[in-house]
């Protein structure tokens, strides 16, 4: 099974649409997504994530089933770079804070971090995680343990336009990784690519392997950049990249 997750564009927060750039990236998209063999769609219940998959939908006649767990991981809590009163999305957090906390780094225990007992953090991922089994369930997929058992093998695509912080949760879900280390570590530039397979090297056995992340080829092969949008400044002095 292959699993495509796709990031919503570059982002118009406040309207929760898309910005100018972001249509265009979403119109590129839609010749990507046309060539590619899926036997279902799947989208986020948040707006950036339907005016991302409008384009594609349309150009190939199809319609998508809305999920809410797909939607973005928007928990906020109280990090140490905030001040008193002012909140911060769990898992974007400057790099000496969370490295400081050798539990991020902890599958099981990345959680446990004071910040994070708050009751909503762990009812959301837990929410999400379930959702997420239970997916895979259905379409042939069972965990067991740090594996899957495959019940019913099969070589069908599912896409799923998502979010950042979510798509990366699941990944670390499949790959059995914090996804502190993940959401950290690596970049889904705005309406990027990332695909996950199934490989059943032992019958009856499946684990994941991503044979891509954050590939956004479709916007070099239309002259497009990718947006800068999801990254932050290369250079602290780089005063017109994002700092924060």
């Amino acid at each position: 099974m292959k699993l495509v997750f796709i990031r919503h564009g570059e982002p118009d927060y406040e309207k929760d649409s898309l910005t100018e750039v972001g249509f265009k990236e979403a119109a590129f998209l839609a010749e990507r997504v046309a060539g590619m063999d899926v036997k279902e769609f799947y989208v986020s219940p948040l707006g950036r994530a339907k005016a991302t998959a409008a384009p594609s939908l349309k150009k190939i006649g199809r319609s998508a089933t809305e999920l809410d767990w797909i939607r973005e991981f928007d928990i906020f809590i109280h990090r140490p770079d905030k001040a008193p009163g002012e909140a911060g999305m769990a898992w974007d957090w400057r790099p000496s804070d969370w490295m400081a906390y050798p539990d991020f780094y902890d599958k099981d225990r990345w959680m446990l971090h004071p910040l994070f007992e708050e009751k909503s953090l762990k009812e959301r991922y837990e929410y999400v995680i379930s959702s997420f089994e239970d997916f895979l369930k259905t379409h042939g997929y069972s965990r067991n343990g740090l594996y899957y058992n495959a019940e019913n093998a099969n070589n069908d695509t599912y896409v799923f336009f998502s979010h950042f912080g979510c798509a990366t949760l699941l990944l670390s879900r499949l790959l059995n990784i914090s996804p502190m280390i993940l959401w950290h570590g690596l970049c889904m530039a705005p309406t990027s690519v990332t695909t996950i397979v199934t490989e059943e090297r032992e019958k009856g056995i499946a684990q994941w392997r991503c044979i891509e992340y954050g590939d956004t080829s479709h916007l070099y092969a239309s002259g497009m950049k990718p947006s800068f949008a999801a990254r932050f400044c290369e250079c602290f002095d780089n005063k017109n990249e994002r700092h924060d």
